[in-house]
């Protein structure tokens, strides 16, 4: 995996988790905030914590922001100064912005602006939950438009020790199956096969993600309910 170079302006509960997951992940991460104990608290785990104004360009360039790979805004809770650090991002020729989002209108305004993706941390969560609750049988559910979704579920006994051609997934439910999670050893390491073959075998304790239709996705759930 390359190494790349992030930049979070606002090391609030959201921007901490992010500067720290991508971190985490092995990457660069310059985090900003004006709050010294926030700072304080990444100083350690972070490549450069630093404790600033991200309204301020001049102290945004001293901080090197302009040189990182993209630059994540998670300043939601104040619009104005969220609206202005991405315009001073802008100012820095930084390509590549994902922004935080707190109320539509504040979305609608970030991508005007021209930011590469806006996230509404607070609703996807809340989408996730509330179709794990719907969708029993179903471990996490990721939306990737209004009407296509993948969901990890554990492997349903009528599955198990059946091959991928056997299913018939496509034919039956309309659904691709994209990766299958397994422990091959108890206690092991979890090892991910991405675009299993026809001919894979499904185990148990298997977990199986599927790409669908949100409809097609409703359909499967209730057919393994029954």
């Amino acid at each position: 995996m390359q190494r790349r170079q992030f930049g979070v302006i606002g090391l609030g509960r959201f921007g901490s988790a992010m500067a720290t997951a991508l971190a985490d992940l092995g990457h660069d991460v310059i985090g900003v905030d004006g709050d010294p104990e926030r700072v304080r608290q990444l100083a350690d785990v972070i490549t450069q914590a630093i404790e600033l104004d991200a309204t301020d360009e001049k102290a945004l360039r001293a901080a090197g922001i302009q040189d990182v790979d993209v630059a994540v805004v998670s300043i939601g809770e104040n619009i104005e100064s969220s609206l202005l650090v991405v315009m001073q991002l802008h100012e820095l020729g930084i390509k590549k912005i994902v922004a935080k989002a707190v109320t539509p209108l504040h979305g609608r305004i970030l991508e005007k602006l021209g930011v590469s993706r806006v996230i509404f941390p607070e609703r996807e969560m809340a989408i996730r939950v509330a179709h794990s609750l719907v969708m029993t049988n179903v471990l996490d559910y990721i939306e990737l438009s209004r009407d296509f979704s993948i969901i990890e579920l554990p492997a349903p006994e009528t599955f198990v020790g059946r091959t991928l051609k056997q299913l018939e997934l496509r034919p039956r439910f309309g659904l691709t199956l994209i990766a299958i999670k397994r422990r091959p050893t108890a206690g092991g390491p979890e090892v991910t096969t991405v675009a299993p073959t026809a001919d894979e075998m499904i185990q148990a304790g298997d977990v199986l993600a599927l790409l669908g239709t949100n409809d097609r996705l409703n359909r499967l759930d209730e057919a393994l309910k029954r």
